[in-house]
């Protein structure tokens, strides 16, 4: 048996189906089995479980059944339970859903939906641990200050961002809106010698030149109309400190020759003063913009910008680093439960599915309010799809009792292969494999199901250039 096989109980007074069951799992997973009857009576059940496997009847007794979910939901950090109910019992079905259920699938099973289903509850449960483990360590392998991910993008960026903090270099952040770059931004602050003082932080966009000019740089009593007292700026206010510049690109041309002197000769003048104001500072700036294309259009000076890029750090965005989107999902569910006093705890099955699917064009922050706004409307310990934003509802529709056969099928046949496809890496042969049928069958179905124009969709990612690489100056 594999170390990294997922380890399955599988509760049921059958015990003689827990061999075959093994063998027809494969070495992916390790079944324990035991009689309901002895289920508090498994003391290692917290150590060594990571799903449930349990039938939703005892001998016909339904009841029965379900009030072993009841006991399982009560042990601390409970494992994702599966519940095997008789096809057609839509009952039953929807009794174990909400007795805490994490999915359910038809008795008896068939093997290739029981791995995939299996394989999705293990995600679920290993992300809830990973929040967990987070919390409790200041400084996790997913964590760098207020930022989160455990994918290869942002390990590498973590990493990167640790060797360049304690170096009072200038650092250049690039990614779209919403990626999290102010958070990166105070992790380099909060990782170097200057954490001792706060981070102050200013946004260049969508403000006239004036203004911008007062706030960066301050001014003398009497500069103009209104100046009655002597303003501090953010420049000097930042001395001995750092200071975060946000959308650096939108700095007018008037202005960028005041902020190289600043980088420069570390000094500069107020409004309305002649006095040279020396200033310690380290300076962060960030952009979603292309600021080489800005440089070659005259719209950017070229000094400034290699002056701003020392080190360049770009922020992937959340449809690039997919394996951080359930523990970003989960972070934020705890932490808006937390802040609403509201009792949601996970999503079910369909709103995670729905949660990892979406495309994110807003990124985090759009993550983070979908997340808010599902838990401020959730009214028990799991957040449901409809409390998602309508966006996200596409292709995940409500379970309904009276939709016909072929309809359940087509959807079942749909985000079965759509699951596949993205856990396969959109690898067409190896998916095949997987579900055990033959590629130009897996073809027919893509083009059936309407999954070709989500394939499309991800072949235009692909085609798009990658973000210039990070880079040392």
């Amino acid at each position: 048996m594999s170390s990294a096989s997922i380890r399955v109980y599988f509760l049921s007074l059958d015990l003689g189906f827990a061999n075959p069951l093994d063998r027809a799992l494969g070495t992916e997973f390790d079944i324990r089995a035991c009689q309901t009857a002895q289920f508090n009576r498994l003391t290692n059940f917290r150590e060594w479980c990571e799903v449930v496997l349990r039938s939703a009847s005892v001998q016909g007794d339904y009841e029965s059944g379900l009030r072993v979910l009841d006991e399982i939901r009560k042990s601390p950090f409970c494992p994702p339970i599966v519940a095997l109910c008789d096809e057609g019992n839509h009952s039953v079905i929807f009794r174990a859903i909400e007795r805490g259920a994490y999915d359910t699938i038809t008795n008896p099973p068939n093997m290739m939906e029981l791995r995939l289903v299996l394989r999705r509850a293990y995600k679920s449960h290993a992300a809830e641990h990973e929040v967990q483990r987070l919390k409790s360590s200041a400084q996790g392998a997913g964590r760098l200050h207020e930022l989160l991910g455990i994918s290869l993008p942002m390990q590498e960026l973590f990493a990167l961002a640790q060797k360049i903090a304690p170096c009072d270099v200038n650092v250049l952040i690039t990614g779209e809106t919403g990626t999290g770059k102010e958070l990166l931004a105070r992790a380099i602050h909060h990782l170097s010698a200057r954490s001792a003082r706060p981070q102050f932080a200013f946004s260049c966009a969508n403000l006239p030149e004036s203004l911008i000019e007062d706030e960066l740089f301050g001014h003398e009593k009497g500069a103009f109309t209104g100046a009655f007292t002597q303003r501090v700026g953010r420049i000097e206010a930042a001395d001995r400190s750092t200071l975060f510049l946000d959308e650096i690109g939108d700095l007018s041309l008037g202005l960028q020759p005041k902020l190289l002197r600043v980088l420069q000769e570390r000094s500069f003048e107020r409004l309305g003063g002649n006095n040279n104001v020396k200033v310690d500072i380290r300076v962060i700036c960030a952009t979603n913009q292309n600021l080489a294309e800005l440089v070659q259009q005259g719209k950017f000076r070229e000094d400034l910008y290699y002056r701003l890029n020392v080190v360049q750090m770009h922020l992937p965005a959340l449809r690039e680093r997919r394996d951080d989107i359930r523990l970003l999902a989960q972070h934020f569910l705890e932490q808006s439960s937390e802040m609403f006093k509201k009792r949601a705890k996970k999503f079910s099955r369909a709103a995670l599915d729905a949660v990892e699917e979406y495309s994110w064009p807003g990124n985090v922050r759009e993550l983070s309010n979908a997340v808010q706004r599902a838990v401020v409307l959730s009214e028990s310990q799991t957040v449901e799809i409809w409390h998602l934003p309508m966006a996200m509802h596409k292709g995940f529709d409500t379970p309904r009792i009276n939709r016909s056969y072929e309809e359940a099928v087509r959807e079942f046949k749909r985000r079965l292969i759509l699951r596949t496809l993205r856990e396969c890496g959109w690898h067409k042969a190896e998916s095949a494999r997987t579900l055990g049928v033959a590629r130009g069958y897996l073809h027919r179905l893509i083009n059936q199901l309407g999954i070709q124009e989500i394939e499309e969709e991800i072949a235009e990612e692909v085609r798009t250039p990658a973000p210039p690489p990070t880079r040392i100056m």
